[in-house]
């Protein structure tokens, strides 16, 4: 008889895939596209890190330091990060506070999917807003013609205009990804809490 002790088997993890399907299911063709022009974003910071790599050798070895390359790789990373929550909306990844939904049966599971895409769908309607309202300044001049803001620097890019309204095209696809999720959430068979899944 051996004496060492048995451990019940950890239940397995669920697998990547299965994930990366269950959040294709819920935000649909949309955000389908969304998780396709990541990459692009992605790239965005390898360009930023190769920018400012450039830039100290330029500075600190050739002593010939540029006037763009501060500012462009703040836009770049500005950007990536503005993608991101989008990104993460898409992937259904965003930050939860699961306390009550942990304990919550498969229909008010369902229930509280619906609502918590609903609110965040609100949510990102006023933002969308007060993008608009920044819009508006960044971009018309008092005569309403159209003149991006820029940095005020030696270079002077027109990256600040081009950053929020690039924030403004965002917040308005976050929010019609998440009317996408609520409307298949709606549709969903509701799920079944994990306490209910989990093998003996």
């Amino acid at each position: 008889m051996s004496d060492t002790p048995q451990h019940s088997p950890l239940p397995e993890l669920p697998e990547l895939e299965e994930s990366t399907d269950q959040a294709t299911e819920v935000s649909g063709l949309l955000g389908q596209m969304i998780t396709k022009v990541s990459s692009v974003f992605a790239i965005g910071f390898l360009l930023s890190m190769a920018t400012l790599i450039y830039e100290i050798v330029a500075r600190h070895v050739f002593g010939s330091p540029t006037l763009w390359a501060h500012e462009t790789t703040t836009f770049i990373c500005a950007v990536g990060f503005v993608f991101g929550g989008l990104y993460c909306a898409a992937r259904d990844k965003h930050i939860r506070v699961v306390l009550l939904y942990d304990i919550a049966g498969p229909k008010m599971r369902k229930t509280l999917d619906i609502c918590i895409s609903l609110v965040c769908m609100i949510a990102s309607g006023f933002f969308a807003w007060a993008a608009w309202l920044m819009v508006e300044r960044a971009v018309f001049t008092p005569t309403g013609d159209i003149h991006l803001e820029t940095t005020g620097s030696a270079f002077n890019a027109p990256y600040p205009g081009v950053l929020k309204v690039f924030l403004l095209v965002v917040l308005i696809v976050l929010m019609v990804q998440f009317l996408v999720q609520a409307l298949n959430y709606a549709r969903k068979a509701p799920i079944m809490p994990a306490s209910h899944t989990s093998t003996e």
